[in-house]
């Protein structure tokens, strides 16, 4: 292991290389060994967030990392997260708060904002940690995005970490992409690469042949490791793994995939079940076939409103609801189901009309509730966080649902603004009752910690440390 207060930074050939595994993975492997280790990525872009205790939003791999890492997650670890609520607009939120300036701001004319913050919170993790394990975003070879860099080889530089540069060999030509990536930096920058990683081998290492040495020669770097297809139960960044169609002989739940879909992981407890096919609902069809249905949390309400009347969806939601199925809106979803989204501010694009499915009367406010939120509910615990601008109010027609001002019921309609509950035992075997499913939930804060051991076990077989 490097010496104390070197950082360690991890670079990828391509977005998806494995990045936020490998750090996952250093994290846990070093917290393993009585390391004091912290994550750090300078900025995230993903709809994908979690919130800190003291109630600011970071990177969910990130707040993942911190978690391997045996550390309270802290928004320093993530100082800048973008939220993507429109194809050329994202939501700036720095230190883990949403700032509405720098979110109409041009983009080139963030850098000089925002690269002070992640400064400030490099350099305080340093510190504050015997060990900063840096991840970095996309590929630091995209030459276009070279001059706002805060992410990648500025923040190498910065703290001179040790680099390894991860390449995904499962999708080929890898040798060409380390080559490539290392010949698109600078003098300066070549030398702050330590090595090569090769991830998601799988077959003969003998099929390598002499390719590591080829590739040394040419840059003087060796290939530190090769590690493995590795199949995990952990989150992933931005990805969502589901199945396509409905199956016989499984509890099949319709999720409506709509465009700004947020925090997608929270419904890892369904996916990895066997007896459950979650399939995501992307154009219109029927859905007479599933055995519920799931409207996920949004960025941008609003416009997956749209989506789903433009689609055809609501009226086969509506059909569905008429059915007398189970349906859950989470958050967003929440909001959808509803009577009217009110947006005074403009912050989703005007004022709309909900699908109607419950009283519910939401109304877009400037500053964002977010906090982690625990009651407790049909004689169990339920912890999980809340992050929506919308304030919601309803009538005598609707009856509380888990928690006051947390969420409504109405007939087979349910929602909450609380995420993460599928992620508690009690929860999630309520709603198999419901659904005539197997009361077989985990309480996923314990699977995630055997699946984090796992993976630095095979890190340790594999990697470099």
């Amino acid at each position: 292991m490097t010496q104390k207060n070197k950082p360690i930074m991890i670079l990828g050939c391509t977005s998806d290389a494995g990045k936020s595994l490998v750090v996952t993975a250093i994290c846990r492997l070093l917290a393993n060994r009585g390391v004091k280790v912290a994550p750090f990525k300078a900025q995230n872009m993903s709809n994908n967030a979690a919130i800190t205790s003291d109630g600011l939003e970071m990177g969910r791999a990130q707040y993942l990392q911190a978690i391997a890492a045996k550390v309270k997650p802290d928004a320093m670890m993530n100082p800048v997260l973008l939220k993507p609520s429109a194809d050329t607009q994202s939501q700036v939120v720095i230190n883990g708060k949403a700032n509405s300036k720098l979110s109409q701001m041009p983009w080139g004319a963030r850098k000089a904002l925002l690269w002070p913050e992640v400064q400030k919170s490099l350099h305080h993790l340093i510190e504050q940690y015997d060990q900063v394990v840096i991840e970095g975003a996309g590929s630091p070879a995209e030459i276009n995005l070279r001059e706002g860099d805060i992410v990648n080889m500025s923040v190498a530089l910065e703290c001179q970490a040790d680099v390894y540069l991860v390449s995904d060999i499962d999708r080929g030509g890898s040798f060409a992409h380390l080559l490539g990536t290392w010949a698109c930096l600078s003098i300066e920058e070549q030398k702050l690469i330590k090595g090569f990683v090769l991830n998601k081998f799988r077959g003969d290492a003998a099929l390598l042949g002499n390719a590591m040495d080829w590739l040394e020669e040419k840059t003087g770097i060796p290939t530190v490791a090769n590690l493995p297809y590795y199949r995990h139960q952990l989150p992933e960044e931005d990805s969502f793994r589901l199945g396509t169609t409905w199956q016989r002989g499984k509890i099949n739940i319709g999720i409506l995939y709509y465009p700004y879909a947020s925090n997608m992981d929270e419904f890892d407890p369904l996916i990895y079940q066997d007896d459950i096919n979650l399939v995501p609902i992307t154009k219109n069809i029927s859905l007479s076939h599933f055995d519920a249905l799931i409207l996920p949390g949004s960025k941008n309400s609003g416009a997956s409103l749209d989506f789903l009347t433009t689609t055809g969806l609501a009226t086969e939601i509506n059909t569905f609801h008429k059915a007398g199925k189970l349906i859950l809106g989470i958050c967003g979803g929440l909001q959808i189901l509803g009577e009217a989204i009110f947006d005074p501010l403009g912050l989703e694009g005007g004022h709309k009309t909900g699908l109607g499915l419950i009283a519910l009367q939401t109304t877009l406010q400037a500053e964002k509730s977010t906090q982690q939120t625990i009651i407790n509910w049909q004689g169990g615990i339920v912890t999980g966080y809340e992050i929506h601008h919308g304030e919601t109010v309803t009538d005598s027609s609707v009856t509380t649902f888990m928690s006051e001002n947390l969420g409504w019921q109405h007939d087979n309609v349910y929602t909450t603004y609380l995420h993460g509950v599928f992620e508690n035992k009690v929860f999630y075997n309520w709603f198999m009752r419901e659904v005539g499913g197997l009361e077989n939930g985990l309480q996923w804060s314990e699977h995630l910690e055997t699946e984090l051991d796992s993976l630095a076990i095979m890190f340790e077989q594999h990697g470099w440390l």
